[in-house]
């Protein structure tokens, strides 16, 4: 297992390009199942979550080649139904294969899905919306077991306890494209990545209008066939890139990244004090320490997202002023909090909120990613902080991130990786 050693303090400044969008690609990865012919998709993270799901669609008997930022997936005649728990464990999104499994192969056994601790994150939207298509659906032995000799158009309302789900609404809009007959989603998720997987089947021969929106309508047809697409640029990535800006008081710009997907960060770190140019394809941060405290609350799309809280608490932790950040999406997702302090943080927390009180530096300490986004958000802190952080926990960065390490080490960061020796 290796470490990074982080010495902070250093503004960082320079160019970055934005990779394609994990969150994307990995239910575009799913919904190759729904034809035999074979699909291009372009511009592809090589991160391990994305290696998992190739390895779920090799199972599946489907053949997969990755080479560069291409990944070409050819299903052909696969026979295979079922997502082993040895897979799906390493993340959620394994479970957007129930989908088109159920729609091509009218029988799909998948295990419950895994990924990061961040608190509960139950799949009763799933079943309730491949229900209402037709389908019979169990849990057994730790997998969703489902069965339908035939998919149909139905009314699907997909609003639940925290709003709408993005992986619910990817897999009942794939299902309800071989479906028979009208579908109609209501409260569909509107993040991009939900429009880019309808566009991406769009391009496969599916019938479908008001992606991006509320209300999705999906035609079903007998048939769908192969397609070459790009993923959107991963707004996750850019907007960690655009904390790291901030909270290093440095100036980057992010090419490739799209302001019209990160209008709440852009407006948040705006606040906090940072100048923000967005313009030909590009994203520029420019900042000057301290910032100022902000309040923030997470919410779907097009609120501020929920993968970049960890993140921006980071940067809220250095603010002058009390910060205030509410969670509405995953209420406990809240692990990172004592690391920060560790760092020497003032993060209190209150329920579904934590109370961030600014202090002027923070001191590099020995810090354990918890899950995902919390990795990106304590490289930040050590970026921020005063000597140096060692961090532990690469294998959670590398599930969402190429090479955020060299990305940074590019714009000035300086950060040293080493392997951890065990006792």
């Amino acid at each position: 297992m290796d470490k990074l050693f982080i010495n902070g303090t250093r503004a960082l400044r320079g160019t970055v390009t934005a990779h394609g969008a994990k969150n994307a690609v990995l239910p575009i990865m799913a919904a190759c199942l729904l034809s035999e012919d074979t699909s291009v998709i372009e511009n592809v993270p090589c991160v391990t979550d994305v290696i998992t799901m190739i390895e779920i669609l090799r199972r599946l008997g489907v053949r997969v080649l990755f080479s560069g930022d291409r990944l070409t997936v050819t299903p052909g005649q696969y026979a295979g139904t079922e997502a082993s728990h040895e897979l799906v464990r390493r993340m959620r999104a394994s479970i957007c294969v129930l989908g088109p499994l159920l729609a091509k192969q009218h029988k799909a056994q998948v295990s419950m899905p895994g990924g990061c601790v961040i608190g509960v994150r139950p799949i009763d939207l799933h079943q309730k919306g491949l229900q209402a298509l037709g389908a019979a659906i169990a849990i057994e032995h730790g997998y969703v077991i489902a069965v339908a000799p035939a998919l149909h158009g139905a009314r699907v309302h997909l609003g639940g306890a925290f709003g709408s789900s993005v992986l619910a609404t990817g897999n009942v809009l794939m299902a309800a494209t071989l479906a028979h007959g009208t579908t109609v989603i209501e409260q569909a998720a509107c993040e991009p990545e939900v429009t880019d997987l309808a566009d991406f089947l769009a391009a496969m021969g599916a019938k479908i209008s008001g992606q991006g929106t509320p209300v999705i309508r999906v035609e079903g047809v007998e048939r769908l066939h192969g397609a070459n697409f790009r993923i959107i640029p991963d707004r996750i990535e850019a907007g960690t890139l655009m904390i790291a800006a901030a909270i290093t008081g440095g100036d980057i710009t992010i090419e490739g990244a799209r302001a019209d997907h990160l209008g709440a960060v852009i407006d948040k770190l705006t606040e906090a004090g940072a100048a923000v140019d967005a313009s030909n394809g590009s994203i520029r941060v420019r900042a000057a320490q301290p910032l100022k405290a902000v309040d923030v609350t997470t919410l779907p799309f097009p609120g501020f997202p929920t993968d970049l809280q960890a993140q921006m608490m980071a940067l809220m932790a250095v603010s002058r002023g009390v910060s205030v950040l509410t969670e509405k999406v995953y209420p406990e997702r809240f692990m990172h909090i004592a690391e920060l302090n560790r760092m020497g943080a003032a993060i209190t927390r209150e329920g579904s909120s934590a109370i961030i009180k600014g202090v002027n530096r923070l001191s590099g300490a020995p810090v354990a990613a918890p899950d995902l986004r919390a990795s990106a958000a304590l490289i930040l802190a050590g970026l921020a902080a005063e000597d140096q952080t060692e961090f532990v926990g690469i294998e959670h960065l590398e599930r969402g991130y190429q090479n955020l390490e060299d990305q940074l080490t590019r714009l000035g960061a300086s950060i040293r990786r080493a392997e951890e020796r065990g006792a």
